[in-house]
Parts: structure tokens; sequence; C-alpha cells
């Protein structure tokens, strides 16, 4: 998902000398994203969310994908692979926020970057899903935000929309009682759904042509 939560941004900056050095403490990282809090909901809370971060180098010059990150623990080291886009997963390890544990980075010195949440809907397998079980991630998200961001929840993003990703033209159908509803794709080969109170509650399927690459929460633009 490209669509980037301004009101998490964290600042993050490189001060040693060496081509890998420390970044940033892994117990500040995780702590400052709140990814604690986040992991901490109930599973049955956030189980139709899709969360990761993604970094965002203050130079425009440098790509994400070449950063290379890594955690060092008393156990050796482990990559934080990122991605094309430069996101990444982070499970918080509670070894890790035990220890001394620091996160090495390979990006310049004084480079700065930031770090942004990205929240993309859980797309259940296959092309045929009941349609609660996509559409109720956007509530999903928007409990989950006001939850980790506490006090600060009136200021959170508040996600009202799923848009659907191809790669190829497709078609959705809600086969609601009332009357089957259909979607095509645009331009960019996606669809844009708002989630509807009534069909959430009668919970039809939904079809799909072909399976989406994602599935992106988004705010109102």
């Amino acid at each position: 998902m490209k669509k980037i939560l301004p009101v998490f941004l964290l600042l993050l900056a490189s001060s040693a000398i060496a081509q890998e050095r420390e970044w940033i403490p892994y117990k500040k990282f995780v702590e400052s994203l709140k990814l604690d809090k986040y992991y901490s909901l109930p599973a049955a809370q956030r189980d139709k969310i899709d969360l990761s971060l993604k970094i965002i180098p203050q130079n425009k010059a440098i790509k994400p994908a070449d950063i290379g990150l890594a955690v060092v623990h008393s156990g050796g080291r482990t990559p934080l692979p990122l991605d094309t886009e430069g996101r990444m997963h982070v499970v918080p390890n509670a070894k890790w926020l035990a220890e001394d544990t620091k996160i090495m980075t390979t990006m310049p010195t004084g480079e700065k970057a930031r770090m942004a949440y990205i929240l993309n809907a859980v797309v259940p397998p296959g092309t045929q899903w009941p349609y609660a079980s996509l559409m109720g991630s956007v509530e999903q998200s928007n409990e989950a935000i006001g939850k980790v961001a506490g006090a600060f929840s009136l200021f959170a993003p508040k996600m009202k929309w799923i848009v659907l990703k191809f790669d190829q033209p497709a078609k959705v159908t809600v086969q609601a009682r009332a009357g089957a509803l259909q979607y095509a794709t645009d331009a960019k080969h996606q669809i844009r759904l708002k989630p509807d109170n009534a069909l959430l509650k009668e919970n039809p399927l939904m079809v799909a042509t072909a399976r989406p690459l994602e599935a992106e929460l988004m705010e109102d633009e």
C-alpha cells in the first residue's frame, strides 16, 4: 500500500561513520512506532489487517530497496528485509526487547529517513469471500488505530475505503439478496469499495474474476 499515515511518522537519523552502523536501539524502534501496543491487541482484533512499515529516505536519490537493515542481538544478527517499495513487517521479539539489541543500517552517514505505517486489508484465500471478511477490515482498522493511538486517537487517520488492486482487468460481484452489485476495474486495474452497513450484516458472497494483488485501506482523499 502506497498510502502513508502521516500521524505516525517517526524521524530517524544516522550518525556513525562505519559503512554499517547502529541506526536505532531495537526497543526504541518498537516502542516509538507503538508496535508493542499493536501486537498486544488480541489476534481477533487485528486478523483482518496487514500492518507493515515503510522506510522513506529524505534523499530521493536513495532507493529504499537498497538500504540494508539488520537486528544485532545476543544470538547473532537477523536481517530486516525490505521489498522494492521499502516495506517490511516487524513483529516485536520479546527476547530482543529485553536485551541491548540494536538495529544496524547501511544508509549513508548523515542521511535521514522516516518510518510510516502502511495498512492493508487481508484478502481471504481464493477469489470468493464473505463480504464481512474483507470489508470488515475498515472498521477493524479504525478500532485498532484508536486503541493504539490512545489519547491521540482524535488526530489519527480514519480509514473509509478498500482499493482492490489487480494486474489485469477484473470484476467483483457482491451477491446481495436485493440484487447483484457489480464493480469493474478502472484504467489502473483498481476497484474502490466503501463498506455498506446493511451488507456487512447480510454478509453476502463477493466473487472476483481474478485475485487482487493487494487491498489498500485508505482515507478520503
